[in-house]
């Protein structure tokens, strides 16, 4: 709308008392042909670089009202005052000539900037751990929203976009970008989704990013704890392996041992056949013995000598037979005790076998607790 000169003290008043009702803070400016002549700013917003004195800039909403003698709106691109803004100016008449214009300059933001305050507090609330939003322009950040469980006290208002490598990646690649960081970038582990923000007018020119963290601290937890089970797992299997491999060389080792104890109970039958020949041998020896004595006695004095070789063989024969009876005993013996060893021997591959297969049951069932591990990775993944 254009003004009368004899308004603008009116018109002055009216928008100073109402400065700081608009959300974002604005800026009020007069002008005349050239110059900035009057100014004020809200307490949340001020641009700089229009202050009283600077020059009216060529083609801007003042420059198109004064020379087009109407109302002007112009969008002005953040490379202009460093902030993107919209200008709404209107003509100064005086005696129907020109003499100036009236401006209203306000932050232009972004809908998702401009519905921040609305939304995000209710998305922070939505999660069960918390979850913190922020929302930059080009160079640092310009809004905040923690949830009662959960901020991130290292982004501030005000903080550089560089110093946060997520939210460059989406600046320089104007796509989604979602990272998980552990606990040494911010000393808890979270997961960062940054939004490219593009212009209204213009979708490939990049005015910020809409950013969603939420702690990981649960789902860390439980991929440690997955880790953890995985790697125990792995060793006890490891472990039980070798176990079930050494059940099976026991076993082996006690089925040659086995076979050899049979093998010497089947010596110990051939030592006893040998004895039985050995006292047969023997008591055919004595019976030659005595009888050869009694020759020597129907000999008389010519068969006295040969009757104490006589007598020496048959004291030989019995002393063999004694012998024979003793290693009898002791074959007996042996025989008792490879008995024994056998039975002992059967006992030992039995628990041996029921061990490989125990501990082929427990690698399976660590197997399948394993693969319980991988599940449980997986939805700590997807958390």
């Amino acid at each position: 709308m254009a003004i009368s000169v004899c308004k603008l003290e009116v018109w002055k008043e009216t928008v100073t008392s109402l400065c700081e009702i608009f959300p974002g803070g604005a800026v009020f400016a007069i002008t005349d042909i050239k110059k900035v002549t009057w100014k004020t700013a809200s307490k949340t917003f001020d641009v700089a670089d229009i202050k009283v004195g600077s020059q009216v800039r060529a083609g801007g909403a003042p420059d198109q009202a004064i020379k087009g003698q109407c109302e002007a709106v112009e969008k002005i691109p953040r490379n202009v005052y460093g902030m993107r803004l919209i200008m709404h100016a209107s003509p100064i008449f005086e005696n129907d000539a020109v003499v100036g214009s009236i401006n209203v300059i306000l932050p232009r933001l972004h809908p998702i900037a401009t519905a921040f305050p609305v939304f995000a507090p209710m998305i922070a609330s939505l999660f069960l751990e918390g979850a913190f939003l922020f929302v930059t322009d080009m160079e640092m950040i310009g809004l905040r929203q923690s949830s009662s469980k959960f901020d991130m006290p290292d982004i501030e208002i005000g903080n550089k976009i560089k110093e946060n490598p997520v939210i460059h990646k989406a600046i320089n690649t104007k796509k989604m970008v979602v990272e998980e960081m552990d606990t040494s970038v911010h000393g808890f582990p979270v997961m960062i989704m940054c939004y490219p923000c593009f212009d209204e007018d213009d979708s490939n020119q990049m005015v910020g990013v809409l950013g969603l963290v939420l702690p990981r601290k649960t789902a860390f937890d439980l991929r440690e704890m997955s880790n953890n089970l995985s790697r125990g797992l792995e060793e006890v299997s490891a472990a039980m392996q070798q176990s079930a491999a050494s059940s099976v060389q026991i076993n082996d080792n006690e089925r040659q041992l086995n076979q050899k104890i049979n093998e010497i109970g089947i010596i110990s039958e051939d030592i006893n056949t040998v004895l039985d020949f050995i006292k047969q041998i023997a008591d055919e020896t004595k019976l030659l013995g005595l009888n050869a004595a009694i020759e020597a006695a129907r000999a008389g004095e010519a068969g006295r000598g040969f009757g104490v070789v006589a007598e020496e063989i048959r004291e030989l024969s019995d002393e063999s037979k004694e012998t024979v009876g003793k290693i009898r005993a002791l074959t007996d013996s042996i025989k008792e005790k490879i008995k024994e060893t056998t039975h002992n021997s059967e006992s030992t591959m039995l628990a041996t076998e029921e061990q490989a297969a125990a501990s082929e049951e427990v690698n399976a069932s660590i197997q399948e607790i394993t693969s319980m591990a991988g599940y449980l990775d997986k939805i700590a993944r997807e958390m």
